[in-house]
């Protein structure tokens, strides 16, 4: 058989048997459930004289046990909650999650995102006053759910001594329009979920604000070439380095540089360099880039209020001063390129 016909049936009998995997299958689990056909336990029989010998490590409580068995039994995961605002603290109870902001300000904040989410109708509220909110009905459409799930929730501020935050607690709960009791492991599940629809936007909305300061404040920056430390060449822009690093990428698209790979923590960028024309020369008024090879590494630095910059090529040697120099005067002609765009 040929290797280009077994990777094709390969490929269908994968797509066959993804196609019979339905979001009920993922939630059960898939051998038999005899188990529960299970003779009930009986009790121990000792012999003549015997004196039994018992350890309480494995001693099941003598009680009753509610909860699902067999194919009622959800097997997914519990619904993880994303931690997406710094410094915060979610503690989950078997009736909702609470979020302790570390700082005031934030914990006014994620109120201004919940009042956000309820004027663009993506939280219907029922009643809603200084003391919290109470939901209407919220619709939820999740990948392994075969099922319309819809819950109503109370969102409240809480507070205690110096921390603030908000608290969720699921109230009612439908499955296919139909009420029913709340079972913990849904409870926990969507919980989670409508905390996730908070944090999420708010997140969201931190960072286009940031994207915005920084497009405002990269205006103007000063970019020149300097020493560092050692006395060796080093460009300095003379800006933040959070603020520098949301525009270099718009900065380097100016000079034909494309970056193929990023790192914000070690401050790397890997660009692909293609030489503009003349024309592009002629028009931001500098000489042309003396950079003759395609890949380059560009290493960031943090200043406090500025940034440096030093570049190395695919190797991992650092370009000639001559050829950094000549790259100053273009990075800040293509600021002022890009301010005018």
């Amino acid at each position: 058989m040929k290797p280009v016909f077994k990777l094709g049936l390969c490929a269908v009998v994968v797509a066959s048997l993804a196609a019979c995997s339905s979001s009920e299958s993922r939630r059960q689990a898939s051998d038999d459930f005899e188990y529960l056909e299970s003779a009930p336990l009986s009790e121990w029989q000792n012999l003549p004289d015997q004196q039994p010998e018992f350890s309480g490590a494995y001693t099941i409580p003598n009680r009753d046990f509610a909860g699902p068995t067999g194919r009622n039994i959800d097997i997914r995961p519990p619904q993880q909650i994303l931690e997406l605002i710094p410094g915060a603290r979610y503690e989950r109870d078997a009736k909702g999650v609470t979020v302790w902001m570390p700082r005031e300000e934030q914990s006014e904040r994620v109120w201004q995102t919940i009042n956000t989410l309820i004027e663009e109708n993506q939280i219907p509220v029922r009643t809603s006053s200084i003391d919290g909110v109470e939901t209407d009905w919220l619709v939820w459409t999740l990948e392994d759910d075969d099922e319309v799930i819809e819950s109503r929730y109370t969102v409240v501020p809480v507070s205690d001594r110096s921390r603030s935050g908000f608290r969720i607690d699921m109230i009612e709960w439908k499955r296919n329009g139909q009420a029913e009791d709340v079972s913990v492991d849904m409870r926990d599940r969507y919980s989670a979920q409508m905390t996730n629809m908070i944090t999420s936007r708010y997140d969201g909305d931190l960072r286009e604000e940031a994207r915005i300061r920084a497009a405002q404040l990269v205006k103007n920056i000063p970019i020149s070439l300097g020493k560092d430390r050692s006395g060796l060449p080093v460009i300095i822009a003379r800006a933040p380095y959070d603020v520098f690093w949301e525009r270099l990428p718009a900065i380097l698209g100016q000079l034909g540089m494309t970056v193929e790979d990023r790192n914000r923590s070690q401050g790397t960028l890997t660009v692909k360099y293609k030489a503009p024309d003349d024309e592009f020369w002629e028009e931001i008024g500098t000489k042309p880039l003396q950079l003759d090879r395609d890949n380059y590494d560009i290493q960031l630095g943090d200043l406090g209020n500025r940034t440096s910059i030093n570049v190395t090529d695919s190797a991992g040697k650092p370009i000639a001063e001559e050829q950094l120099a000549s790259l100053s005067p273009v990075l800040v002609a293509a600021v002022e390129r890009l301010n005018l765009n």
